[in-house]
């Protein structure tokens, strides 16, 4: 299945996070569109990592339940168990993702074969 795309953190976080602005916008649709296509997967990491920001590092934090719930949601998609040398990368190139969504790598590259897109990328370059 090379129609799946891997989400990373940071886009996660984007889509829930009701203060991120224009990003938040963009990754809510971006959330809601693998949602219904059912093409979404992530890792065990991108998870915790959610899980840490909503709770402590964004500037109005969501109750500890609340993303109990959402995590506990997202298990409907496809999740990687990461082991203790997991990676990114390593995740989604383990279920085959055809794409990689994220800001914290080089949008357009190829890495393992895996196209990696930066969705804010126009947003940070001043393009509609």
């Amino acid at each position: 299945m090379k129609d799946r795309t891997f989400v990373d953190t940071n886009i996660l976080v984007y889509a829930h996070d009701l203060d991120a602005g224009n990003k938040h916008e963009i990754a809510r649709g971006i959330v809601l569109e693998l949602w219904e296509s059912r093409s979404g997967m992530l890792s065990t990491q991108v998870l915790q990592e959610f899980y840490m920001t909503l709770t402590r590092k964004i500037p109005t934090l969501l109750a500890k339940p609340t993303v109990r719930g959402i995590v506990k949601s997202y298990f409907n998609w496809d999740v990687v168990l990461n082991d203790a040398d997991a990676l990114i990368v390593s995740a989604a190139f383990s279920r085959n993702a055809a794409t990689i969504l994220t800001e914290d790598l080089n949008h357009g590259q190829y890495v393992e074969g895996i196209l990696i897109k930066n969705p804010f990328k126009a947003q940070a370059e001043g393009n509609p």
